[in-house]
């Protein structure tokens, strides 16, 4: 049910690895931190990762809201849906396309969100079946693309901003992470993985950089223990990092204000 929810934003990449979830989750998180009503669907079915990152239980089972629709999980706030609420850790989902996106707007559309400023998609990486279901039966305001500095990283990137702009959609902004290893033992900053990479992509598609995040243990550590950056260091570098990011989408969000839906346009 998305009639109470206002904005539908994307978080997606070209590629798997570049830390899409972590910014999905901590994005999320720090909308909330705004003030805003927020939920965060986990769209990517082959592989679902927020129940971990958020501290979920395993086994955690969605309740019924009535006949037709289920009552989404909470965490640290967040109105919560994952194929993982429904299947257990060891369940591949050796599925096709079509059945993929089926489950996606089950999920979606079979979620009693209630009233909600923002929901957060944590999409799945490529341009495949489950994207363009998605753009094609939600009216996404605008989508975040996640890339690291990386050549490779940034060529899918741009794919992922081709498939959006050719439905239609907002490009919200780029988030470029692990963009700087920062040496634990004396501090020495270095570009590992390039550098000016994330810019360069935002300037040729007339977008922003919504922010940088270096290659930080402590990301990692947070999200496995399932505590995001925003929750368990909520006054560091990282966590204002990502509040800054989330600011920067909710001026964009109300600058665009896309209500009426994308038109679907093949090419």
């Amino acid at each position: 049910m998305l009639d109470q929810v206002k904005y539908i934003v994307a978080v997606a990449s070209g590629k798997g690895g570049v830390g899409k979830s972590t910014t999905a989750v901590n994005l999320a998180l720090a909308m909330q931190a705004e003030g805003k009503k927020v939920g965060l669907l986990d769209a990517d079915i082959y592989g679902p990762s927020i129940a971990m990152m958020l501290g979920v239980e395993e086994g955690t089972r969605p309740e019924a809201a009535d006949e037709k629709h289920f009552a989404p999980i909470i965490a640290h706030g967040l109105a919560t849906m994952s194929m993982a609420y429904l299947v257990t850790e060891q369940t591949p989902m050796a599925w096709r396309g079509p059945m993929a996106s089926g489950a996606l707007l089950q999920l979606l559309q079979q979620t009693r969100w209630g009233e909600l400023d923002v929901l957060v998609v944590d999409m799945p990486p490529g341009t495949g079946d489950i994207q363009l279901t998605l753009a094609q039966k939600a009216a996404i305001a605008g989508a975040v693309i996640v890339t690291t500095p990386q050549d490779i990283a940034l060529l899918d990137a741009k794919k992922g901003i081709e498939m959006f702009l050719k439905v239609d959609i907002p490009v919200l902004g780029i988030v470029e992470n692990m963009a700087v290893h920062i040496c634990s033992a004396c501090g020495h900053a270095e570009p590992i993985f390039g550098d000016g990479g994330g810019i360069k992509v935002a300037d040729q598609y007339s977008t922003q950089l919504l922010g940088s995040l270096p290659l930080d243990r402590s990301i990692r550590i947070n999200g496995d223990r399932g505590l995001p950056s925003v929750v368990a260091e909520s006054d560091g570098e990282i966590a204002q990092s990502y509040q800054k990011i989330a600011r920067a989408v909710i001026t964009s969000l109300e600058a665009t204000d896309n209500t009426a839906g994308p038109e679907i346009v093949f090419q």
